[in-house]
């Protein structure tokens, strides 16, 4: 008599790109171990597919439209509570990384290292490990001890990368333009910028703001 063989890994991909989505099958179609039960391409979509398949994993990109994969993840775990999900994205900001933990994520992935490191992970994910690439991790550690923006300071940051002045930041939040003055200077004492536009590439860089 043989033996059963295991049931295969049961898989959700949500990415907003056909292209990736159709990569990410191709890299694992040759895996006995593994099966695309379902494919969404916004947060949304994520949701309803959990909700019909039940998936043992979920590879969930950060932005999509409708909804971003955090909200997208927050949302789902409201509801299973024990959903694994690895974040598949192009960002390597600590605080997107963060956020993406926060939210359940149990491994974080760039999309540059899918063909090396995709399968692994999704069966580490899957036998309840956690996987965070070394230098992420190391972005991430790099800034705990620094002082988070607050969510005014992150509309104005926002406003700014949107090329406003002082004054057209004041009239959209409804405040003076002394107080936009001061959110200013505290975000570059936060972000340790030198100035405004430093400031943006910075927010961009860690994942404080999305352009």
């Amino acid at each position: 008599m043989t033996d059963k063989l295991p049931k295969p890994i049961r898989i959700l991909l949500a990415d907003d790109h056909p292209v990736l989505r159709q990569g990410v099958r191709a890299l694992a179609a040759d895996e006995g171990d593994m099966e695309f039960v379902a494919e969404a391409s916004s947060g949304l979509e994520a949701i309803e597919e959990f909700r019909k398949q039940k998936p043992d994993v979920v590879l969930i990109d950060l932005q999509m439209p409708d909804m971003n994969g955090v909200d997208a993840m927050i949302a789902i775990r409201n509801e299973y509570p024990d959903a694994r999900f690895i974040v598949l994205t192009t960002y390597a900001g600590d605080v997107q990384i963060a956020r993406a933990l926060k939210a359940g994520a149990r491994a974080y992935l760039l999309k540059s290292l899918l063909r090396r490191e995709l399968l692994d992970t999704i069966r580490a994910v899957h036998a309840g490990q956690k996987r965070i690439p070394a230098e992420l991790a190391a972005e991430v550690a790099d800034h705990l001890a620094d002082d988070s923006l607050t969510s005014r300071e992150i509309e104005v940051l926002r406003l700014i990368a949107a090329g406003n002045a002082n004054k057209i930041i004041a009239d959209k939040l409804s405040i003076t333009e002394e107080t936009v003055k001061g959110h200013v200077k505290s975000i570059l004492s936060k972000l340790g910028a030198n100035d405004r536009t430093h400031a943006v590439t910075i927010g961009l860089k860690r994942g404080i703001i999305e352009l």
